[in-house]
């Protein structure tokens, strides 16, 4: 971990332990437990702090961990600097592990976060699925075909990620618009600095497509890490393939429930979940008796395909598929029947019988895009009628989610009206945003049988929220268990904000430990713009002149002037335009290192929460950078009085104009 990781580690086994994101994420918690004890830091005083690292703390008590420690050290007294409490830190885990036994169930990597660095191995058979994938969906691409076709035995792939390209482009086909291309660094030849930038770019924009980057940083991209860069690329793929697993872009599917009540529930199941449920009930239709649960040992033997393809597609069926006794030779069938359907296999014969679950589930996502099987005049179409269309909580809960997923909690979530409702993902987001907040000892973590143990969960999250100064007038736990979105999205805005006043109140140097407050965040963009010879002000975050997107880019020139090129920004006067100053604008600002959830709509609406996020992440990103490279004529005077001199105003802010329904819970 060459560059970053050498700064903080100088002992070459401890750097190939960990990723620079892990390091990264140990040092801030290593210096928070000194701070905490006056700067300094014993053996002894590790088996309590420790409680806040989850892997640790979660599976070993505080006695298991002293126990440990006793055993292990001579003197309990000794100082502990940053490598020693790594090797405490690879000790305790080793322990934990051990503890915890092989109980977790064996689940695909596709469905959690597949870029863990506990197993550095990579599977040939996906590489050379996705390379495939690569080859037929960027074939035409103008920068990479001279590049494709990648070539799935060697390691093209891994080669020609390393300028940041190729996930850029993966990332818009999955979902399309989401990076400004005009943003991506396309030369022939990158600069170290450049390629920096088109990493940085790939995994702010992967974050706020739902993918988890929490282990791998741009480093890891340059080093050509396979198994990082893999897993990375599995997660793009697989939200390609999912994307047509709801009912906003295939209401047909309203066909595998009875009634409006299984239409809600059908919503807020992950499009996994929902691809099983389609596979079950085309099963249904053959005659097929077993339940299919998984993308793995429930499929294995090729019969739940030979008769799903056969439902779909009775025109290519071969009665010597299930006739066979031999899986392999089945499955082999059922590729050839997939190939006569025009279906792109994903897979081969082996990794159906050896169960490979990321193929699998790939292979039958794509079984579904090409052919579903549903019907396309069904009556029962008319409930979605009846469900309310509020495209606002739809875009904040979506926000809320990818942010949530990106900081690296134990558990994905879906859909956070449902994933929520137990309180352990929420108590979880509070540990991240405020580490050692959570009381652990009264919490209990899912699955949760007895109803009363969520209500607890959710009382501790209102009353830390309490804690927190959040408004929660007449609010109680149960309001949470009962899924009250408005409730839901006020409280998550309430951390998302706090979440961003202390990263900026952290930087003390510019605070000196002073509450930041939104009209500071207002004061010094404006400031900033100013100051750099811009011709814009924001009068607020709801200012109906900021929908042309012209104010963020001169702030974005104002903190990095070679950010923008303004030869392809436009006057931002038609809706078009707007639209395209808007995906350049949250394109360069991920580019700069800014981690986002908006979308164009947010900034052409002026949506008040979102246009707040995107102003405090830049001055962030700003403000954390060292003064030699700033701009010339940026100073601390320019960058810090606003903090420096922060008012008294309470959180209310009536300076930036923010409604009490934005910040509130009534």
């Amino acid at each position: 971990m060459a560059g970053y990781v050498g700064v903080l580690v100088s002992d070459p086994w401890l750097q190939n332990q960990f990723t620079q994101v892990e390091l990264r994420s140990l040092k801030t918690h290593f210096m928070t437990m000194r701070r905490e004890n006056s700067g300094g830091l014993k053996l002894a005083d590790l088996p309590g702090k420790m409680s806040r690292l989850k892997h640790v703390g979660e599976n070993l008590s505080e006695q298991e961990r002293a126990s440990f420690l006793q055993d292990s050290y001579q003197n309990l007294e000794d100082e502990v600097d940053f490598e020693l409490f790594l090797r405490v830190y690879l000790k305790l885990q080793g322990l934990a592990t051990k503890r915890r036994g092989s109980g977790a169930k064996n689940t695909s990597a596709f469905l959690k976060s597949p870029t863990s660095t506990l197993l550095h191995t990579i599977s040939e058979s996906e590489k050379a699925s996705y390379v495939a994938h690569i080859n037929n969906y960027l074939a035409e691409d103008e920068f990479l075909k001279k590049y494709l076709p990648l070539e799935p035995s060697a390691n093209d792939l891994f080669e020609i990620a390393k300028d940041g390209v190729l996930i850029c482009k993966l990332i818009n086909v999955a979902v399309p618009g989401t990076i400004d291309e005009r943003a991506i660094n396309t030369k022939s030849e990158l600069n170290p600095w450049e390629r920096n930038e088109n990493h940085t770019l790939c995994l702010n924009s992967a974050k706020a497509i739902g993918c988890t980057v929490v282990n791998i940083g741009t480093q890891d991209f340059i080093e050509g890490r396979r198994h990082l860069v893999l897993g990375l690329i599995s997660q793009i793929i697989k939200i390609q393939l999912l994307a047509d697993l709801n009912l906003k872009k295939t209401p047909q599917l309203v066909e595998l429930v009875n009634d409006s009540k299984d239409v809600e529930e059908l919503m807020s199941l992950a499009p996994e979940k929902i691809l099983l449920r389609w596979m079950n009930f085309q099963l249904k239709k053959a005659g097929y008796t077993k339940t299919v649960t998984n993308f793995s040992s429930d499929v294995k033997d090729a019969e739940a395909y030979a008769h799903l393809l056969n439902v779909l597609a009775p025109e290519h069926s071969n009665p010597s598929t299930l006739k066979v006794k031999d899986p392999l030779e089945r499955a082999k069938l059922v590729l050839e029947h997939a190939d006569r359907m025009g279906c792109k296999r994903y897979l081969t014969a082996k990794d159906i019988v050896e169960g490979s679950p990321n193929l699998n589930l790939a292979f039958v996502a794509h079984i579904f895009q090409h052919r579903n099987g549903l019907s396309t005049q069904t009556k029962q179409i008319s409930f979605l009628e009846t469900l309310p269309d509020d495209t606002q909580i739809s875009r904040e809960e979506r926000s809320f989610r990818f942010w949530i997923n990106s900081l690296g909690n134990s558990s994905y979530i879906d859909n956070i009206f449902e994933d929520v409702r137990n309180g352990w993902v929420l108590l979880e987001t509070l540990d991240k945003v405020s580490p050692g907040i959570v009381n652990w000892k009264i919490a209990t973590k899912p699955p949760i049988k007895m109803p009363f143990r969520k209500v607890e969960n959710c009382n501790q999250v209102v009353k830390i929220g309490k804690q927190l100064k959040f408004s929660l007038v007449n609010i109680a736990g149960n309001d949470i268990v009962q899924g009250n979105k408005k409730l839901i999205l006020a409280y998550l805005w309430q951390l998302m904000r706090f979440n961003m006043l202390q990263l900026l109140k952290n930087l003390r140097f510019h605070s000196h430990g002073k509450e930041i407050v939104d009209a500071d965040i207002l004061e010094w963009a404006n400031t900033k713009v100013r100051n750099s010879g811009g011709q814009t002000r924001m009068a607020s975050f709801k200012d109906k002149s900021l929908s042309d997107g012209i104010f963020f880019l001169e702030l974005l020139s104002a903190v990095l002037p070679r950010s923008v090129n303004w030869s392809l920004v436009t006057k931002g006067q038609s809706e078009e335009e707007k639209r395209m100053n808007s995906t350049y604008i949250i394109s360069i600002a991920r580019k700069l290192g800014c981690s986002i959830f908006l979308l164009p709509e947010d900034i052409i609406e002026v949506n008040q929460k979102m246009i707040l996020t995107l102003t405090a992440s830049i001055m962030y990103w700003n403000l954390k950078q060292p003064m030699e490279e700033r701009p010339c004529g940026s100073s601390d005077s320019e960058s810090g009085s606003i903090l420096d001199t922060t008012s008294n105003s309470t959180t209310d802010d009536t300076a930036s104009e923010s409604s009490t329904d934005d910040n509130s819970i009534n």
